[in-house]
């Protein structure tokens, strides 16, 4: 039996070396794409710097030009980029289960100092007087402080979960961060995720700022030039409705949420669609200087808004906190309370210009303005769009970034219609609005309509779903092909193109697990090695044999809730990349991996876990969580 341990220790250790030495060759096959992601303007507005997240460097392009005059290449993966303006010093953070922060100097690509971060660093930003660095670690769940004169780790703080965007107040007093995805049982009707603030001084979160139900896929959150407010973007999902539609947003919507930072309270909630016409994946946000217009871009319907932000405001505040019942009805404004907001999608009407962009501009994600000019980044065609905000009935210029436009193979074709709200009705959402991030989870249960109406089932990450059929917690479809043109049918209400589909089949067989947070330098720590052995010893093998980690069959393990109808066997799901899956459960009923094994396991139909102790419990947690 020690043998045998040891023997699958050192295979876990070989697909981990694998995964890196394939993800080393996919970011070389990548090269190929920019993939432009954060942009930032230098101190004299004639240099915009372009972080490209699949090609490794930084691009430098000039202004007054429109060319890029320069690149600095880097040793990984660029996730975000900030700037100290006072002496175009940029940093860069790059993405892996360690990541690096360049401090980088902006004239001539010299690397300063590196900044050794956490798993999956991304947004960092610098405080007001330019002494500290503050970065995401999106897996660790936590925000480093650097001091950067020595490039030394200050603090840390834990945060909610999966931080992706942080912003720092001009006084240098609070962080604000955005949590990705929520946290909670899926399957009791709140789901919600939240805005972090941490009081800097005290090194303590301050506050936790829960967004409307239903808000998940938190994108960036940034602050106005004056410091009055925050704004972030997200999807506010409709989870507790039939998907037996899409008009009017019955399924998803897509916002932004505004906070007031003099009491950091919730303005409100506001949606970027309109009736009929939604407003796919909100994603980049921006102000003008003087603080007039707010910007967003759309990344699935390749748009961008731009916003009279005062009059929002001023409208906002208008609004009774309850209806005024002595007032004549408003047939013309649907929002006669503030509570009326959030679901109302007529409230930007005479507020906003939606601008189209090109047809060559496609994944609009992050943006920054110079008087009152727009650049954005596309991160699909490899170029930026440049709106002159001020102009009535602007017209979009398009310039590419590479030497030519970029020719898609398969598996890039298939990322980008994953990410295309022009595959949906109305443009409501793409297949990334329920699952974000490289295709994994949004965190909340849906009532789709292939397995019948009333039974609610909770989003599965879409890893190694070719390699696991069949499809669905209850196995209703064959395979990951079939339920890709179903969903494109069923969800996205659209028509089933061969060609579109069997591209998004190889995106979905392309992606890769990323490596545990829960690792030790890529191996698995005692305590896993130790639960690996239990989960041997008590059977867990037997219906999630190493390797996949699932036989592919179906089982009644006892987890049947109050509206499952036709059956109580579920398709056994892959425990690869569970660390980063919860809700747990085709339910989403169980927050933790101790619930599964403890209280949503009665009689051990689920493993025969009751005579584990405490501690056994915790090494086998760990070794799933490793893997």
């Amino acid at each position: 039996m020690t043998s045998r341990i040891i023997k699958l220790h050192c295979f876990s250790a070989l697909l981990i070396a694998l995964y890196f030495i394939l993800n080393s060759a996919s970011l070389a096959e990548e090269a190929k794409y920019l993939s432009p992601i954060a942009i930032v303007r230098n101190s004299d507005n004639t240099k915009l710097f372009i972080a490209c997240g699949t090609a490794n460097k930084i691009l430098v392009f000039e202004t007054k030009t429109e060319k890029v005059i320069n690149s600095i290449s880097i040793d990984g993966k660029p996730s975000g980029l900030t700037i100290n303006k006072s002496n175009d010093v940029i940093f860069v953070s790059c993405a892996s289960h360690e990541s690096v922060v360049y401090m980088i100097n902006g004239n001539d690509g010299k690397v300063l100092k590196r900044f050794y971060a956490g798993h999956t660093a991304r947004s960092p930003v610098l405080s007001p007087d330019g002494k500290r660095l503050y970065v995401c670690n999106q897996f660790n769940n936590n925000i480093y402080e650097f001091d950067i004169e020595s490039g030394r780790e200050l603090r840390r703080i834990d945060v909610i979960r999966e931080p992706v965007s942080i912003a720092i107040t001009p006084d240098n007093k609070y962080l604000l961060v955005a949590n990705h995805l929520p946290v909670g049982r899926a399957d009791e009707g709140r789901m919600a995720a939240e805005v972090t603030i941490i009081d800097i001084d005290n090194w303590r979160v301050f506050k936790n700022l829960r967004l409307p139900n239903g808000s998940t896929d938190l994108k960036e959150i940034k602050i106005s030039p004056d410091g009055k407010f925050a704004c972030v973007t997200h999807l506010l999902s409709r989870f507790h409705m039939p998907t037996t539609q899409l008009d009017r947003g019955w399924m998803n919507t897509n916002a932004k949420t505004i906070i007031d930072l003099t009491d950091f309270s919730i303005l409100n909630t506001v949606l970027l669609d309109e009736v009929d016409r939604g407003a796919a994946n909100p994603w980049g946000i921006e102000w003008t200087d003087d603080g007039k217009f707010l910007c967003i871009t759309h990344a699935g319907t390749h748009e961008v808004s731009i916003i009279d932000f005062p009059q929002l405001i001023y409208k906002l505040k208008k609004l009774p906190k309850t209806p005024e019942s002595d007032k004549a009805y408003d047939y013309v404004n649907v929002s006669r309370c503030s509570s009326d907001v959030p679901n109302d999608l007529s409230f930007l009407v005479g507020l906003r210009k939606r601008i189209s962009l090109r047809e060559d501009a496609i994944g609009p994600r992050s943006l920054t303005i110079i008087n009152a000019r727009a650049y954005i980044l596309n991160y699909f065609s490899d170029s930026v769009s440049i709106v002159d905000i001020n102009t009535t009935n602007a017209i979009p210029r398009t310039v590419l970034l590479g030497e030519k436009k970029p020719v898609f193979d398969k598996i890039r074709e298939g990322e980008m219609y994953f990410h295309d709200a022009r595959l949906c009705f109305q443009g409501w959402q793409s297949c990334a609005s329920c699952h974000p991030d490289d295709a994994r989870i949004d965190g909340l249960n849906w009532d789709l309509l292939n397995d019948g109406i009333g039974n609610p089932k909770n989003t599965r990450s879409l890893l190694f779903s070719h390699k696991t059929p069949p499809a669905m917690s209850l196995g209703v479809r064959d395979t990951a092909e079939t339920a890709v043109r179903s969903g494109i049918r069923y969800i996205l209400f659209g028509i089933p193109d061969e060609k579109i589909a069997s591209a998004i089949d190889e995106y979905l067989k392309s992606l890769k697990p990323v490596p545990s947070p829960f690792l030790i330098k890529g191996s698995l720590s005692p305590a896993a090695v130790r639960g690996m052995k239990i989960f041997d010893e008590i059977g867990c093998a037997s219906c999630h044999p190493h390797g996949l980690y699932t036989d592919l069959q179906q089982y009644d393990v006892g987890t049947a809730g109050t509206y499952d109808k036709s059956t109580s066997e579920f398709d056994t799901p892959t425990l690869i990349e569970v660390w980063r899956t919860s809700p747990y459960l085709h339910d989403g009923s169980a927050i933790t991996l101790k619930e599964v094994l403890t209280t949503k396991n009665k009689n051990d139909i689920h493993g025969k876990t009751s005579q584990l102790t405490e501690q056994q419990l915790k090494d086998l947690i760990e070794f799933l969580l490793s893997l």
